[in-house]
């Protein structure tokens, strides 16, 4: 029977040790003393080491000793003894007169039921392309945001002087209904003037409403509120961040309500407050405005919708959302609502068209 277990031994030991040489990736087998037993033809070929110099020669001196690196060496000795096991361990391999590689090394004690003969098992991928690939990536993402910005930049400039524009023109004109369109379009070009001067300071990914909103808001309220102490506008938002392009989606539904409150609740110089508030749970939200005027007007439901009913209709369904008009008792409550189940079957509907 012995005979017969040496041969069996043999043959697995050999079938090991063509597995490892076989191998696609760098692989070495190592005793506990860190000398190489095995190594692949790719981890041969991948640091032009001749084959038949590796068996049995101590990893510190393969090649011309690029591979005595101390800590990582001392790191496969305490694996050997079992105290440490080498895991996505990254080394830099410098060699005289070629380009120093970037690898990330694995290595474990392999068990196979001889504790006295201690076998190592070491995997190693040279990830310098890679890296080198990421990093000129990262350097186009940082590039691209630096652009984001600046254009963010210019086109809030270039939205202040056409509203400033208007407005010249607004005092110049003659006819009232004129002066009143022209004035209207200088508050809505000022808006969005806001809403890109926030985002020119804003992450080019998630936006933070709080400031978000609050900044826009002081924006309107600076442009068409004469007398604060006797009209209010107040904005409540929760911790909630969203993406930028759906921010300039709300901050514009915002600009139209709150316009239109400021121009319709409070007739005759009537004191009052307007009050923003923003809540969100998981993927459902809802963007209220509310105001204490005087409410929606008897003939409200049969009126033709205005320009600004007209944009806050289509942002609300590019959004997948919908809108709710409801006396607030007094004054009105205009309120934007997003849920999760409503947005999927829009998706789905958009879809199918």
């Amino acid at each position: 029977m012995a005979p017969h277990t040496n041969l069996h031994a043999d043959t697995s030991l050999d079938l090991a040790l063509a597995l490892i040489a076989a191998s696609t990736v760098p692989v070495l087998l190592l005793d506990g003393h860190l000398t190489v037993i095995a190594a692949s033809e790719s981890f041969c070929r991948t640091f032009e080491i001749l084959a038949v110099s590796v068996p049995n020669r101590r990893l510190v001196e393969l090649g011309a000793g690029e591979w005595a690196i101390p800590q990582f060496n001392a790191l496969l000795k305490a694996t050997a003894s079992g105290y440490a096991e080498v895991g996505d361990y990254e080394i830099d391999l410098v060699r005289k007169g070629r380009e120093k590689r970037r690898l990330v090394l694995n290595a474990r004690k392999l068990e196979y039921g001889k504790a006295n003969d201690v076998r190592l098992l070491v995997t190693i991928a040279d990830v310098t392309d890679a890296r080198v690939a990421e990093k000129l990536k990262d350097d186009m993402l940082k590039d691209k945001s630096v652009l984001l910005q600046e254009l963010h930049h210019r086109v809030a400039n270039s939205l202040q002087i056409i509203a400033s524009l208007l407005l010249q023109s607004a005092r110049k004109v003659q006819s009232d209904e004129t002066r009143t369109h022209l004035v209207d379009a200088h508050q809505r070009v000022m808006s969005v003037a806001a809403l890109q001067q926030h985002l020119t300071t804003s992450s080019t990914t998630d936006v933070e409403l709080r400031p978000y909103f609050t900044a826009l808001c002081e924006s309107i309220g600076a442009s068409m509120i004469r007398d604060h102490n006797q009209l209010s506008l107040d904005v409540s938002v929760d911790d909630s961040t969203t993406a930028a392009d759906v921010s300039v989606s709300l901050g514009l539904i915002v600009t139209e309500l709150v316009i239109n409150a400021l121009k319709h609740a409070f007739p005759g110089d009537r004191p009052g407050a307007i009050k923003v508030d923003y809540r969100s749970h998981g993927p459902n939200w809802t963007l209220s405005v509310t105001d204490n005027g005087v409410g929606m007007p008897a003939d409200a439901a049969s009126a033709k919708p205005g320009l600004g009913t007209s944009i806050v209709q289509a942002l609300t369904a590019q959004l997948h959302a919908h809108v709710t008009v409801a006396n607030a008792s007094p004054g009105t409550s205009v309120s934007v609502v997003h849920t999760q189940i409503a947005a999927v079957r829009a998706a789905t509907a958009d879809r199918a068209l």
